[in-house]
Parts: C-alpha cells; structure tokens; sequence
C-alpha cells in the first residue's frame, strides 16, 4: 500500500509513547491522520507537531472503549474515509490490580480495537480496500514464561494476536490485510525513567533487557506492515535487542505436548 494521501486512524496518538510516533511517521510519509486520545492536550501537540512539519492531521477525543463509531465517523467527515487503521490506545499499566481493574485494559486493549475493526472495515470496503495494525506485547506470548503482573492486560493482548490471525481472510474477501506488531519493552519516558534506575544485575535478575526498542523503530515496522502488500494475519515479535522477525504461518502456538 502506497500511504501517501490515505487517510490513517491511530488510536492512542497523544503523548511521547509509541501512537505519537506512529502518527507523526505516517503523516510525514503523507497520509492524512486522524489523531485519537483520551487526553486532549497531548493529542492537539501531536497534531500540533505534525502541521509544524507540514502534514496533516485532525484530533478526535475519543475513549476507544466506548467511542470506536464516532472515531471512524469523525474520519469520515473530516477526511472522507479511511484507508489504514493503527489500534495503539492501552490502559494505563497497573501491575498487580485488584479485580476490579483488570476489566479496563479488556475494554480498552481488546474491545476497543475489536468495535473499531467493526466500524472501520465496511468503510475500508467500500474505498476498496485497506490496511489495519494491531499492537500485542511479549509479555503475552508463550505458556509458562514470565509474564507480566496485569492479568487484564495480557488476556487482553494474547487475544489481540489471535484476532488478527482469524481475520487474514479478509485480505481475500475485502482486500483489507490485518497484522499485528508485538513489541517487548519500547523506550517510552515512564519506561526508559524506569529502566534508568536498574543497575546490569537488576536487570538480570527481572528479566529486563539490555537495550530498548525505541519508539521510532516501532513506528518504522508499522510502516512496513502496512506498506507489505504481502503480509496478512500475520504477527510481527520485536524482542529487545533482535531485530522484528515474523512468526511462521501456521505456527502451532507452543513448542511441544506432553
């Protein structure tokens, strides 16, 4: 897919963390982007950045728990579409949450991007086609390795991996490729100020990388995932410190039975 004058929506675009990043990329490689956050100054300095740098882009304030079909329609109205869908928005990461917390990265993470999926697609079909990223984490692959400490947040990004792969058909049926980048540890501010503090042993000892996944990187292969004309259903692991690989087709989803 060409990006330049597609119309993109990225969820999660206000901030210094990976949305803002994906969103100024894709407006300096020409689409028109519809920036989506709960927070309304953080999303009016993405776009703020983007205009500066002679882009495009439009904020819509939106909770993609609860406003997936206002945000597809305020794309609709103010570009007169959409071409490519990006579903970055997470909950705020809460490790060891009372119960109570672990639904909202659910709403948030899972059915947020899922209602949007749904709103966007027929408009995708009707403009012929389209292109939609979906963002897992590590901390959800695999059985029996370390996970992280937000029950919510991983149920809510192992299904995210597994609904893009149910949905590489509509590349066939509606010329719409969706894939999914699953990044380990990205070097955001409340990340890197973290990692900081963490001496080599620390780091040895929690299981944290050596180096980060910077937040340009992430949105260098979200490029390329939308870009790759070949690529649907398809999931894209960047663990820290190697470079993004994809895993197989048909990858069974555990190493062995017993």
């Amino acid at each position: 897919m060409d990006i330049r004058n597609r119309v993109a929506i990225v969820t999660g675009a206000g901030g210094p963390g990976c949305g803002s990043a994906v969103a100024r990329r894709l407006a300096r490689d020409g689409a028109r982007v519809v920036a989506g956050d709960i927070d309304e100054a953080a999303g009016r300095e993405t776009v703020r950045t983007i205009e500066a740098a002679g882009g495009q882009a439009a904020l819509c304030l939106a909770d993609v728990a609860t406003d997936a079909a206002r945000l597809v329609d305020f794309a609709c109205q103010r570009y007169g579409g959409v071409d490519i869908l990006v579903n970055i928005a997470s909950a705020p990461y809460m490790p060891n949450a009372s119960l109570e917390r672990w639904l909202r990265p659910v709403l948030v993470d899972l059915h947020g991007a899922l209602d949007l999926i749904v709103h966007a697609v027929p408009v995708m079909r009707a403009r012929g086609g389209g292109a939609i990223v979906n963002f897992g984490s590590t901390s959800a692959l695999g059985h029996g390795r370390k996970h992280s400490a937000s029950p919510g947040y991983d149920a809510a990004k192992a299904a995210i991996a597994r609904l893009t792969t149910t949905l590489a058909g509509l590349r066939e049926s509606d010329n719409i490729r969706v894939n999914c980048l699953v990044p380990d540890w990205v070097a955001t501010p409340e990340v890197k100020e973290y990692w900081d503090t963490l001496s080599p042993e620390d780091r040895r000892a929690g299981d944290v990388p050596d180096v980060l996944v910077t937040t340009d990187e992430i949105a260098d292969a979200v490029v390329q995932l939308i870009a790759d004309d070949s690529l649907a259903g398809r999931i894209m692991v960047w663990w820290c410190g190697q470079p993004p690989r994809l895993i197989p087709a048909g990858d069974a989803g555990y190493a062995a039975l017993e």
